[in-house]
């Protein structure tokens, strides 16, 4: 069978990719076309156009980029019409990929989407756009399910990939002999990945360094951003040599890390997986946290207290994320007796994710709805 497979961001070329690897056990004809990036590529698929020139966010950013985001769908759409998929997989993505569900319907394709938009915690009535144009929904987060229930559509729970990818995990470098790191603990800096994020938290998480002089600081450098643009955000030649910007190696990073402040996002969830006691910092353009704090429905912003329906992990957002409420956060997050509170939240945390083998689940039900 022929499939198109859709991700935008790298979180989506992660999931999407191991999806594929699942797939190709299955279906051993299996021909593979998509949007994506180097991981799905090294799987196997044939991408087209990769994520790193898909990447805005925020709704003041959408809109400055609206011309070059209206451009993309026209060269997706004649990509996927060229290759004449039997089924379209939606990953994430949500801003771009229900537009695109709209259109796949109208063309008679069959689209799947994996890994649900957060339309529990804004635009629920996204739901009936959802029932209209998604064939099937894969979710990952354990409440989805329910959630979906409730607005009159079933959709499967394929557990959370993330469980598979941490717990297959092997050290690939050491990193204090590779990258000449001091002798000390590390606290991982986790600013995002895109650029609009990276530029207002992490001149918020570098302020913190000087309070903490017994502790090796390390950005995980996004894959979709060049070293010398993190150096331009710190400001400091000095700052820059003291704080290196790593890339590729963010759980090499987090399984021999103290602490982490990191970006509310997936990588919330990797943190507490990794069991790294964490601080969730977010900032936006005020205008766009304006306009979020109206219609977003949740009491939490970050995937690990939302999952446990309670504060495991302190939030500092927007005006909150400054330099004294940072350091104070961090020092509780350093103190043992915290330390093992946050470890064992982490463990039930882990239960309600469920079982791994979550690509495989996927690539299982994928194959069965398509007939094979």
């Amino acid at each position: 069978m022929r499939y198109f497979i859709i991700a935008g961001e790298a979180s989506g070329d992660l999931h999407a990719s191991n999806f594929v690897k699942a797939l190709k056990t299955l279906d051993g004809d299996a021909e593979i076309e998509g949007w994506g990036g180097d991981l799905m590529s090294d799987a196997g698929v044939k991408v087209v156009k990769h994520y790193k020139e898909l990447a805005f966010m925020g709704f003041v950013e959408v809109a400055k980029n609206i011309r070059t985001i209206l451009g993309n769908f026209k060269i997706c759409k004649a990509d996927i019409l060229s290759f004449r998929p039997d089924v379209v997989v939606l990953v994430d993505y949500p801003g771009f990929n229900l537009r695109m569900a709209k259109w796949l319907k109208t063309k008679g394709i069959k689209v799947f989407y994996y890994i649900s938009p957060q339309i529990w915690a804004w635009h629920q009535s996204r739901v009936k756009e959802i029932k209209k144009h998604v064939d099937k929904m894969f979710v990952i987060l354990p409440f989805e399910q329910e959630f979906y229930k409730k607005h009159g559509m079933e959709v499967d729970f394929v557990g959370h990939p993330l469980l598979d990818v941490v717990e297959d995990y092997l050290p690939s470098v050491n990193l204090r002999k590779k990258y000449s790191l001091a002798q000390k603990p590390i606290i991982a800096l986790l600013p995002g990945s895109r650029k609009q994020e990276i530029k207002k938290v992490l001149p918020e998480m570098i302020s913190v360094i000087d309070t903490f002089p017994n502790y090796q600081f390390i950005i995980a450098g996004a894959p979709s951003q060049e070293e010398s643009f993190y150096q331009l955000v710190m400001q400091s030649d000095s700052l820059a040599q003291k704080v290196p910007v790593i890339f590729g190696k963010t759980y090499d990073i987090l399984a021999q890390s103290k602490a982490a402040l990191v970006t509310s996002g997936t990588a919330t969830l990797e943190a507490a997986l990794f069991e790294v006691p964490q601080v969730v910092c977010y900032k936006g353009s005020p205008i766009s946290y304006a306009i979020a704090k109206r219609v977003v429905k949740v009491e939490y912003i970050s995937l690990v207290n939302l999952i446990a329906k309670k504060e495991i992990v302190k939030e500092l957002i927007q005006d909150e994320l400054n330099t004294q409420s940072l350091t104070n956060e961090l020092k509780i997050i350093l103190e043992e007796g915290n330390v093992s509170r946050i470890k064992e939240d982490y463990k039930k945390l882990k239960e309600q994710l469920g079982n791994r083998g979550a690509s495989g689940r996927l690539a299982s039900l994928v194959y069965e709805y398509l007939g094979g």
